[in-house]
């Protein structure tokens, strides 16, 4: 499409999409919003993983209908993921080797797949999911409790979906890293994937397989079965079991929009840090930077690109 990208032979991007798309008694969403959008980096150079986390509601250029939406609309136009990808590349120069995408049915069957996933909840964490219906089945939601524990599909699934939320004593559901609203819920879910991918070092490559054989008819993915296994293999063999994450917007570099600034509802709007005016600038030099630039090792931390 003309979009100059950032690409090199040895860092592979895998976009990751998250769909809502069911049909429940009360709710029927057969189109689905892309609600996930993680990129996910093998890093060859470095010799690590890492995961990006864009949130859904990042006010951007969508060049499919040519004027700004939120992130997750992308997909609602021509193309569908085709549409993501060019936005993505249009707003952070990244080029994007493949996807992988689920639904709820496939995700819970992905995370039951590899046994389980262990995660920290925490109180408050566990009281909601015990009152809510985002873990969808009743039996599902009794004994959950604060600490770490291991929640299979259905209950990974709902502690994902955790956003805005109220226990039933009041208080805001923080995550065990202190993380609210949707910030908390990307966490979430970069933290069912790090467990998932914990589970599967401790396994044999051909368990791998197995896994893999079991979980891809669930999946949307434009990859072929050659460039899967091969990257199951470059996966195993890295030697690392840590996963580096990221949140895109980072701070400082976006306001809150409140709800009739840009429509009827609240969106993050990416800035210089400086100013309010709206600008992708800062925060695509952070992801280059994360995505070719970081060797995984200590905390990330951005550095500010020198005028010339």
């Amino acid at each position: 499409s003309g979009i100059k990208v950032k690409s090199d032979n040895d860092i592979v991007n895998i976009l990751l999409i998250g769909n809502d798309r069911r049909d429940e008694k009360y709710y029927s969403n057969k189109r689905g919003l892309t609600d996930v959008i993680i990129i996910a980096t093998m890093d060859r150079k470095h010799g690590t993983l890492k995961l990006s986390s864009v949130m859904r509601d990042l006010r951007v250029y969508v060049p499919a209908s040519g004027s700004y939406e939120k992130i997750n609309a992308a997909t609602n136009h021509e193309g569908e993921v085709k549409s993501l990808y060019k936005t993505i590349a249009h707003n952070f120069n990244i080029k994007l080797d493949g996807y992988v995408q689920v639904d709820f049915e496939a995700f819970k069957e992905v995370v039951n797949a590899v046994g389980g996933v262990e995660v920290e909840l925490t109180d408050t964490e566990a009281r909601y999911l015990s009152i809510t219906n985002y873990i969808q089945k009743k039996k599902n939601r009794r004994g959950l409790k604060a600490g770490k524990q291991v929640l299979n599909g259905d209950q990974a699934l709902g502690y994902c979906r955790i956003r805005k939320g109220i226990d039933m004593i009041g208080e805001p559901v923080v995550t065990a890293s202190g993380l609210i609203d949707d910030y908390g819920r990307t966490w979430r879910q970069r933290a069912v994937l790090s467990s998932a991918f914990g589970k599967l070092k401790t396994m044999p490559l051909a368990k791998w397989y197995d896994i893999a054989d079991k979980v891809l008819g669930y999946v949307a993915t434009d990859l072929d079965n050659d460039q899967i296994l091969k990257y199951m293999k470059d996966v195993a063999t890295m030697g690392t079991t840590d996963i580096c994450q990221l949140q895109i917007p980072q701070n400082p570099y976006f306001r809150i929009a409140p709800k009739g600034e840009f429509g009827s509802s609240e969106y993050i709007v990416p800035t210089n840090g400086v100013s309010g005016e709206p600008d992708i600038e800062k925060n695509k030099e952070v992801l280059e930077q994360f995505i070719f630039e970081y060797d995984g090792q200590g905390e990330f931390i951005f550095k500010e690109p020198k005028e010339s």
